[in-house]
C-alpha cells in the first residue's frame, strides 16, 4: 500500500456499513479519501474519529441520483486534489419489491443508485485519470452474490438483475480499459450476507433485518475493506478481476 500513500480515493455510500469500512481503511494506509453520501454528517464523524491517522477524510455531500451533484463532485475532487487515482463505487441499495407486483418507484431507484451511478462514477474517474495521466489507477465494482446468481425471495430478484449489471458492466469496463492500452485496472468484488444496515433498510424494520442477521455469523464490513487492501496492493501487472466471498456458514 505504500505506493498509495498521499493519493486520493473516492468512495461513494461513505457513511455507514462497508462504504465506512472502506474509508477509514484507505485513511489508515495514508489516502486521502473523499467520502460521499446524503448523509454527510455521518462522514464528519468518520473524520473526527479518524483525525490522527496517516491519511485524511473529505466529506463531500452527494445524492448519487443527480449526474449534477456527481459532475460537480468530480470537479471539486480535480480543483482541490488534483483528481481522483482510485474510484470505489459502493453505493448500493435494495428494495423488497417483486418482479410482478413491485413498484416502478423503487425498481427506478435501484438502477439510478446501483446501476447509472456506478457508470457515471466510473466514466468520470476513468476521464479524470487520463487528463492527469494518471495510469495506474484503480476503478472499484462493490457487487454482490446476488449478481451471480437469483435466490428464490421474490423481493430480491429486480436488486439481483442490476447486480447481474454490474458483474457486465465489469467485464465491459475491463474490455474497454485493455482496448484503450491503458494499464488502468478495475475490480468487482462480490460479498453474500454482510451484517450492516441494508437488510434493515431493505426490509424497513430494525427487527426482521436482525433476524436475518442472527441466522448465522455473517461477513463483516471490514473483511471488505480488506479485499479491497488486497487488490490495490497487488503488483500493476495483476487484475484481481472478481473477489467473491460469502459467509461459510452461508448456503447460497
Amino acid at each position: 500500500m505504500e505506493r498509495w500513500v498521499g493519493r486520493v480515493a473516492l468512495v461513494t455510500g461513505a457513511s455507514v456499513g462497508i462504504g465506512a469500512a472502506i474509508t477509514r481503511a484507505l485513511v489508515k494506509h495514508g489516502m486521502k479519501v473523499v467520502g460521499c453520501a446524503r448523509n454527510v454528517q455521518q462522514i464528519e464523524a468518520i473524520k473526527n474519529e479518524l483525525k490522527s491517522e496517516k491519511g485524511q477524510l473529505i466529506p463531500v455531500k452527494c445524492d448519487l441520483t443527480k449526474e449534477e451533484e456527481i459532475l460537480s463532485m468530480f470537479g471539486r475532487i480535480q480543483d482541490e486534489l488534483g483528481g481522483v487515482d482510485v474510484c470505489i463505487n459502493n453505493a448500493g441499495l435494495a428494495h423488497n419489491s417483486p418482479l410482478l407486483s413491485g413498484s416502478t418507484a423503487d425498481w427506478r431507484n435501484m438502477l439510478d443508485v446501483n446501476v447509472l451511478a456506478l457508470c457515471i462514477c466510473t466514466k468520470e474517474a476513468f476521464q479524470q485519470m487520463q487528463k492527469n495521466k494518471v495510469d495506474d489507477g484503480h476503478i472499484f465494482l462493490i457487487n454482490s452474490m446476488s449478481g451471480h446468481r437469483v435466490i428464490r425471495n421474490p423481493g430480491g430478484h429486480f436488486y439481483s438483475a442490476t447486480k447481474y449489471a454490474v458483474s457486465g458492466l465489469l467485464e465491459g469496463i475491463r474490455n474497454e480499459l485493455t482496448q484503450l492500452e491503458t494499464h488502468i485496472r478495475v475490480t468487482a468484488i462480490s460479498p453474500g450476507m454482510v451484517k450492516t444496515e441494508f437488510e434493515i433498510r431493505r426490509t424497513k424494520s430494525k427487527e426482521e433485518g436482525e433476524k436475518i442477521y442472527a441466522e448465522y455469523k455473517c461477513l463483516e464490513a471490514d473483511d471488505l475493506a480488506d479485499a479491497v487492501l488486497y487488490a490495490l496492493s497487488a503488483p500493476p501487472h495483476v487484475q484481481i478481476h472478481d473477489i467473491l466471498l460469502r459467509p461459510t456458514e452461508q448456503m447460497s
